[in-house]
């Protein structure tokens, strides 16, 4: 296969009835042999390795807190240039930090490896070469990027998608940048932008492609590539990754939006439970607590909802409020928000009712990122806001700038902050990784 021929880009990106789906009419799964090994990474709090951190709630390590105050010249460990453009958050383990990318001048798709004390770019990583002019990628959303699904890392290998010749496409590598497969996942009809990241869980890598031409979520072998369980989805546009979280004393493959929430076996692909309800576009991430899976959307209605996760099909309470782009954090019983609007808000996850909101300013398309008892969340224009997780009101802890435009969400760990900015330079947008330390 020819891995420098498959280029493009990323991003943004009512009542309920229980339906138990038959698994064997949408999805295809191999034997159980071919799912027998464990290759989970180690999760450690001191790395960040994936879309939503080690804990894939969106919390971050609070052994060793970051600062609650910096500036372009206070607490700037190190910043460097970043060539193209991308939506991806930085994934950190070890001693380096890993970031996909688009290179529109050059015509690349990369994945490019920095060391996470320095700065310094160790290597680049062709992984797309072309493709990037064709109609369907025209109609993407203009906040969309070519590079917006972040990377999942395990011990040996880095896992990142790319919508390119109007198709999504899952590429390993190694961590010197060497590719070691490529896989097809499905054909892609653009409608917004494509930013959906991969999740880990035991020898699978979780992929999920849901576009308007009829997409797919897939479960593919990490060592060799191969399709292993692939299950059909709805012909709707929807952005969300997919996430395995231990609900009901098993753990369950999420998947929102076209309309449905979705769980299934994430070994097998085998539906789980699957009900009507959310909405058709989601780009949001779930939470839970164990027991609710709490999903949001924005498209065509706005909504945020607790689904008890028993495969009874109970919605234990839905809100009509607009929390599209960002994921929830949650912490001792209440989901803590930023609206795409501006607004931070304090919900109670039991109930649903608005506890406190407090207007914060701009447009957020980065998740906030939980860190002990403080929230990092920063909007479009580079304004990063700090406030207490705490429901009895809301408690500022901060507020700091640094570059003009701000799409990916931080990854913070080991008591700092690892941050994708751009900056307008010459009248030209050069996007930089920074590192914010105390």
């Amino acid at each position: 296969m020819c891995f420098t021929k498959i280029a493009r880009w990323c991003v943004l990106c009512t009542a309920w009835g229980c339906t138990f789906a038959d698994s064997a009419a949408t999805s295809r799964a191999a034997e159980p042999a071919a799912i027998a090994s464990n290759t989970d990474p180690v999760r450690t709090t001191n790395e960040w390795t994936s879309w939503r951190g080690p804990q894939a709630d969106g919390s971050g390590d609070a052994e060793q807190m970051p600062p609650t105050q910096w500036s372009e010249s206070e607490h700037i460990a190190w910043q460097t240039p970043i060539p193209g453009r991308g939506h991806a958050s930085p994934v950190v383990r070890g001693d380096e930090v890993f970031l996909p990318t688009a290179d529109l001048d050059r015509q690349i798709q990369s994945v490019l490896c920095f060391d996470a004390k320095t700065g310094r770019q160790k290597w680049e990583s062709i992984v797309h070469e072309g493709g990037f002019n064709n109609k369907n990628a025209e109609t993407a959303n203009s906040k969309a990027s070519f590079a917006s699904s972040t990377i999942a890392a395990d011990n040996e290998q880095l896992y990142v998608n790319f919508f390119n010749d109007d198709a999504i496409y899952t590429t390993a590598l190694d961590h010197s940048g060497h590719i070691l497969w490529q896989q097809k996942i499905s054909d892609y009809t653009m409608h917004q932008g494509y930013g959906s990241s991969p999740a880990l869980h035991g020898p699978l890598v979780i992929v999920s492609a849901d576009n308007k031409g009829g997409g797919a979520v897939a479960g593919l072998d990490r060592k060799s590539g191969k399709i292993v369980w692939s299950h059909d989805r709805p012909s709707k546009p929807n952005y969300a990754s997919p996430i395995v979280h231990h609900l009901n004393g098993r753990d369950q493959l999420i998947l929102t939006g076209c309309d449905l929430v979705t769980s299934l076996n994430p070994l097998t692909g085998e539906v789980l439970w699957e009900i009507p309800g959310a909405t058709t576009e989601c780009v949001t991430t779930t939470v839970t607590d164990g027991t609710h899976v709490y999903s949001s959307g924005g498209y065509p209605k706005n909504h945020v909802a607790a689904i008890v996760a028993d495969g009874s099909g109970r919605v234990a309470w839905e809100i009509n409020k607009r929390i599209y782009v960002p994921s929830m954090v949650i912490r001792d019983g209440y989901l803590y928000v930023t609206f795409d609007d501006g607004i931070a808000g304090c919900i109670d996850a039991a109930t649903g009712e608005e506890i406190w909101k407090k207007r914060l300013g701009g447009t957020f398309s980065s998740s906030p990122v939980l860190v002990g008892t403080l929230i990092y969340a920063t909007n479009e224009d580079g304004e990063t806001f700090i406030f207490e997780a705490t429901p009895e009101k809301f408690q500022s802890a901060g507020k700091n700038k640094i570059g003009q435009s701000v799409f990916a969400t931080p990854a913070i760990v080991g008591g700092k902050i690892y941050t994708r900015v751009a900056k307008m330079e010459d009248d030209q947008r050069q996007e930089y990784l920074v590192c914010i330390s105390n």
